[in-house]
């Protein structure tokens, strides 16, 4: 095990901002349920259960140093622009701020990838 460095790695940074993209997923995907309009929400709480899912595991991967990270950060990066685009048809709060967070989760699994 080496010394932990104090300056945030490009994958420090991605790790934590794939906790915070499935926190908001998640959010997201609770509040979704609460809206009166459930049943036209129905894509857009599909692709918030994947991004969530995909977020954790992408954290996962990273936080053992897997060979596959980068292969997984770019799916990541892929589903999290998807969400992004399907939460952003509705304009309540949650959804517009859960867009925000999967397009800078997107953006940093695109470094972390390359």
């Amino acid at each position: 095990m080496g010394i932990l460095s104090t300056t945030p790695t490009t994958m420090d940074q991605c790790i934590e901002e794939c906790l915070r993209c499935a926190r908001a997923c998640e959010e997201c995907n609770t509040a979704c349920l609460q809206e009166p309009d459930v049943q036209a929400r129905i894509a857009c709480l599909q692709h918030l259960h994947d991004c969530a899912d995909i977020c954790f595991e992408a954290a996962g991967y990273m936080a053992r140093n897997s060979a596959n990270s980068k292969a997984l950060c770019a799916l990541c990066a892929s589903i999290c622009e998807a969400c992004a685009v399907e939460c952003e048809k509705f304009k309540d709060d949650h959804c517009q701020e859960c867009a925000k967070i999967c397009r800078s989760c997107a953006e940093i699994c695109r470094k972390m990838a390359s």
